[in-house]
């Protein structure tokens, strides 16, 4: 047989949708891949089981259907300020995964160098390799998850073709200060780098931070890709319902590259999510109060039993601290940990380029009565988990 593709020899699987089976194989609470066990809103789904009966399935315009980017560029317009042209700086895409690899396809060529904070997204290091170019991973350093300017600019002076920013950021909750951004920003300038941003959770924020959005800051809105989702702002995940936003000339190359990934994201769905696109400022006002419940309830329970936390700023991602188990691997960490005590989790190093083993990802977007089920499973932790 001829040989495999070099450039994914060293792949795995998604460890995040491995613990997803693993939880699932021991009936644990799944606290690990990141989707809401309640549902989405309502008028959203009337509108769907609308959309069944009408001529909605077929394909799309290739890019997104005309009245899904209409809103959705109003939409961007009223929360950031930034004035978007729907027909020319818009791709919808199927999910932000592939938004994000459609941008890095679009911008990158086989050597050039991407910027990628760690921890990140397990996707993002895959994205860069897949396009051909190379991570330069720049540490966001625990427990506040700064970054290190003079270790920034170092990265920089290796003339990168871009930088990923996640923000909020999975899986630490970081939520970046307009300062840091501008500093980013001035880097990104001063040795002529894409930034490409990954905004997905812009409205699941914890008092008092603030979602600022790198393409409304001073000379950044051409230079700046950002890619987006409906999945967790709408609670639906299994809709694969993304987006980029770039300049008419960066949008026109995505466009090509999106057209010969996947075609066109689901046109009955998008049809659908119109109507979320045109909720009022009320439903986001609640969707934060909504989560900073979820995320206060969580942390309270958490403390209770004497677990040591990160507290995010923003999305709706805690990382365990699990060095008093004393365990050489998070990985078996994290098995157990599902098998024994019943809770799905993620190992923290799949986060992190450094070699880091004290972590474990717990997320919080479900049900009040599934939070306290896992809070009342982890009270046994370390009765159950001992090395």
């Amino acid at each position: 047989m001829p040989e495999l593709s070099n450039r994914t020899s060293t792949f795995t699987d998604s460890v995040i949708r491995r613990m997803t089976r693993i939880s699932n194989q021991y009936g644990a609470v799944n606290l690990s891949q990141g989707f809401p066990d309640f549902e989405p809103p309502a008028p959203i789904l009337e509108r769907l089981t609308q959309v069944t009966k009408e001529d909605f399935h077929q394909y799309s315009i290739t890019w997104g259907s005309q009245n899904f980017r209409e809103a959705l560029s109003a939409k961007i317009n009223h929360f950031s300020g930034i004035s978007v042209d729907p027909n020319s700086e818009l791709v919808i895409t199927c999910g932000s995964t592939e938004a994000m690899m459609a941008a890095m396809m679009s911008v990158t060529n086989p050597g050039d160098k991407v910027i990628v904070f760690s921890p990140f997204y397990e996707n993002y290091g895959a994205d860069t390799i897949l396009s051909g170019a190379e991570p330069i991973y720049v540490p966001l350093v625990p427990p506040e998850f700064n970054f290190d300017v003079d270790v920034l600019e170092s990265a920089f002076k290796q003339k990168p073709k871009a930088i990923i920013v996640c923000n909020p950021s999975n899986p630490c909750g970081k939520v970046f200060t307009k300062s840091e951004l501008e500093i980013i920003a001035d880097l990104a300038k001063k040795y002529d780098s894409f930034v490409i941003t990954d905004e997905v959770y812009e409205h699941i924020l914890y008092k008092p931070n603030v979602h600022t959005y790198m393409a409304s800051l001073p000379g950044m809105k051409d230079r700046t890709i950002t890619c987006n989702s409906l999945s967790k702002t709408y609670s639906i995940t299994g809709w694969r319902l993304g987006y980029t936003q770039a300049n008419p000339e960066i949008t026109e190359r995505i466009k090509k590259v999106h057209d010969f990934l996947t075609v066109g994201a689901a046109a009955p769905l998008q049809e659908a999510a119109v109507t979320g696109l045109k909720f009022g400022d009320d439903y986001y006002i609640d969707l934060q109060e909504k989560y900073t419940h979820k995320r206060d309830l969580f942390l309270k329970g958490l403390d209770t039993i004497g677990l040591k936390h990160t507290v995010p700023q923003g999305a709706y991602y805690i990382l365990i601290d699990i060095s008093e188990f004393g365990f050489a691997s998070d990985m078996e960490f994290a098995e157990i940990l599902a098998r024994d005590v019943g809770v799905g989790s993620v190992p923290g190093s799949s986060f992190f380029k450094e070699p880091e083993n004290r972590y474990v990802r717990l997320h919080f977007a479900k049900k009040d009565e599934t939070l306290n089920e896992a809070l009342n499973r982890l009270e046994s932790i370390r009765q159950k988990i001992r090395k």
